[in-house]
């Protein structure tokens, strides 16, 4: 095995940097930098030198002894002075001794190969790294927590279990067993089930919070929806102009409304375009507006539109500022009504990622339906007497083989290389 280093902070200046190395060799590393190695997880300041002797930075380091380390190896950190010339000598001088630069997620990929951290946990890592808001960091960190990778192995204990109940059962097939497994069987696999629908049922919340929902604003030209836009995002994400059709595009604007990753999509004004390039637009507005999670509808009262709302989008009159009718309206100009169009989202958003569950990848998701259809089978097995039992403990043992590739104990060498690409070389 290879001892690896690299850079564990982002590239750039910066108060402090930190270079991790990982493997066998890695106090050997570390020795010809800084000298002895310190007590693990005992922070000492040394200095570090090159291969002549000359002092490259003043550091704090770090030593972790396998396997009580993130990668289950030998690890060493050198927390530097975060100067781009520093970091370049340290890193130079690391590759001048018995080891490597890492590769992508090749600290993470090591962590997971020596049982540190289940698949779930490190695609929860990855979640975390690039989690934008506070909604989206709650819920890589409870995946990272090893939160899911915990309820599958309790879930995979009462499969095995029931199969174990039935194969004893087949084992004495010729003798007389006292006690008829089914009903206790029976239960097992019913509780088990609906947890597992519960979770599948948690999905879509779940996926929507990891990346993000879309809120689209539509309405006529000239209703403001560009002028609500900036308001919302306080700033001049859109041009705005007393000019019908010049919105051709659909702009986004990603935001953190109120914990929640949200994009904010202006749209070209509904109606017939007097040009090829606005009826291009028109027809993006109206296929962006379908998909969107959330619509706000800027029309008069009675005004129809190409698309209706539904029943969960607002629907407010534009400009309240100069209004005098009392319908229920918003001013992106003055501000009148932002306020209370922000809370409504919010409360909207909130509702439709309220109950999210654990799984919130969709190769999660098409495991658990996997083994939720094969729980199924071993239930309607299991109720058609022990003449059917072979075939129901292999359809459990099947249902355990799906649960067990979210964490990945099986079928997932080649998901690998994918789920790791996305990493920084650090992790």
């Amino acid at each position: 095995m290879d001892t690896i280093f690299a850079l564990a902070t982002a590239q750039g200046r910066a108060g402090v940097a930190v270079v991790r190395v990982s493997g066998p060799a890695a106090f050997e590393c570390a020795e010809a930098l800084c000298g002895p190695v310190p007590t693990p997880r005992k922070a000492v300041v040394r200095e570090l030198r090159d291969g002549d002797g000359a002092v490259l930075d003043q550091a704090l380091v770090l030593a972790f002894r396998g396997p009580a380390s993130f990668t289950g190896e030998n690890v060493v950190e050198f927390h530097l002075h975060g100067s781009i010339a520093v970091v370049a000598a340290v890193l130079q001088r690391l590759g001048q001794l018995p080891c490597r630069i890492a590769e992508p997620g090749e600290f993470t990929r090591r962590a997971l190969e020596n049982d540190k951290m289940d698949l779930a946990q490190v695609e929860g890592l990855g979640d975390l790294i690039e989690a934008e808001t506070e909604a989206q960091r709650k819920q890589a960190l409870r995946t990272v927590s090893g939160a899911l990778g915990a309820r599958i192995e309790a879930w995979r204990s009462d499969m095995i279990r029931a199969a174990s109940l039935i194969e004893v059962t087949i084992d004495f097939a010729d003798e007389d067993v006292p006690v008829d497994v089914t009903p206790e069987v029976q239960q097992i696999l019913a509780r088990v089930r609906a947890d597992v629908a519960q979770e599948l049922n948690g999905f879509e919340a779940a996926e929507m919070i990891r990346s993000g929902l879309e809120v689209a604003i539509v309405g006529p030209p000239n209703a403001g929806k560009s002028t609500l836009l900036n308001a919302l995002a306080k700033r001049d994400a859109a041009i705005t102009s007393q000019r019908a059709g010049t919105t051709r595009d659909v702009i986004e604007v990603r935001m953190d409304l109120n914990g929640l990753p949200v994009t904010l999509l202006d749209t070209a004004g509904l109606r017939d375009g007097e040009d090829e390039v606005e009826v291009v637009g028109i027809q993006r507005a109206i296929e962006r507006a379908e998909a969107a999670d959330l619509r706000v509808f800027l029309v008069e009262p009675e005004e129809t539109l190409a698309i209706a709302p539904r029943q969960d989008d607002i629907v407010l009159a534009p400009k309240a500022d100069v209004r005098t009718d009392g319908a229920p309206a918003v001013s992106g100009k003055t501000g009148d009504g932002v306020p209370e169009l922000i809370a409504q989202i919010s409360d909207q958003l909130a509702q439709r990622t309220r109950g999210a569950g654990l799984i919130t990848h969709a190769r999660h998701r098409a495991a658990m339906a996997a083994a939720l259809d094969t729980l199924d089978d071993a239930l309607r097995f299991v109720g058609a007497g022990a003449e059917h039992y072979d075939i129901a403990a292999e359809e459990i043992r099947t249902a355990i083989r799906s649960l067990e590739a979210v964490v990945g104990r099986i079928d997932v060498e080649n998901l690998l290389d994918e789920i790791f690409s996305s990493f920084c070389l650090g992790k």
